[in-house]
C-alpha cells in the first residue's frame, strides 16, 4: 500500500520523519520526490531476488563496483528530494563516511524494481526517472515486473533522460557507459515466468 501526502514538507522535516519511521518499522520506506512524502511497503521475495541477481552480476565483473542497497540519495531539483533506490551502482567505497542521504555525484546507475502497490506507476515510471535525471545519474535501470521488461534510461539532461530503450525479459540488455555491461535477462523468465 502506498501513502501519498500533498506537497508542503521540507527536507529537514522529511529527514526527521524518515528517521522516526526507520526506527519504528522495517515494513515501510519513505522518500521525498517532487516535494511529496511517499511511503511504500517492504518488497516481496521476487523483488529481492531480482536485486540480489543484479548484485551478483555486478560483483562478478570485478571492476571495484558495488550495487549498494537501501542507500538514501539526494535527488531532484536542487537536491531537495530524497530517494531510496532499490540499488545504486557506484564504486565500492563511495558511501564510506556518508550520512543517511548521500549526494549522487559518483552514482553510475540507479536501479528500481516495480513493486506490487498502487503507486508504482507514478513513482517508478514517472517521478523516479525525472528525479534521477535531475541528479545527473547517468543510467536508470527499471525492472518492470508488470510489463515483463527492462527499461534503460540514459543521457540525462536537467529534466529527463534523452534515451530510453525497452527490452522484454529474456533478451540481452545493453547498459551504456559509464556502466558498460550487458545483462542476459534469461533468468528473469526462468525464475519469474
Amino acid at each position: 500500500m502506498a501513502i501519498v501526502y500533498e506537497p508542503g514538507i521540507d527536507v529537514a522535516e522529511f529527514e526527521a520523519v524518515a528517521r522516526a519511521a526507520d526506527r519504528e518499522t522495517d515494513s515501510v520506506r519513505l522518500e521525498l520526490i517532487n516535494g511529496r512524502l511517499r511511503a511504500k511497503t517492504a518488497p516481496d521475495g521476487n523483488h529481492d531476488w531480482i536485486v540480489n541477481w543484479l548484485l551478483l552480476l555486478v560483483l562478478s565483473l570485478g571492476r571495484g563496483l558495488m550495487l549498494h542497497q537501501g542507500r538514501g540519495l539526494q535527488v531532484g531539483s536542487y537536491r531537495k528530494g530524497r530517494a531510496r533506490p532499490d540499488g545504486v551502482l557506484a564504486p565500492t567505497d563511495t558511501f564510506l563516511g556518508a550520512g543517511e542521504w548521500a549526494p549522487a555525484e559518483q552514482v553510475l546507475m540507479a536501479v528500481e524494481v516495480t513493486s506490487r502497490d498502487s503507486d508504482t506507476n507514478q513513482r517508478d515510471r514517472i517521478e523516479k526517472p525525472a528525479a534521477y535525471a535531475q541528479a545527473g545519474i547517468p543510467v536508470y535501470l527499471l525492472v518492470d515486473r508488470d510489463s515483463k521488461e527492462v527499461v534503460v534510461f540514459a543521457e540525462p539532461d536537467e529534466a529527463r533522460y534523452q534515451v530510453v530503450h525497452r527490452y522484454a525479459f529474456g533478451h540481452e540488455v545493453v547498459l551504456p557507459a559509464p556502466v558498460s555491461m550487458t545483462l542476459d535477462t534469461t533468468p528473469l523468465v526462468e525464475r519469474l515466468g
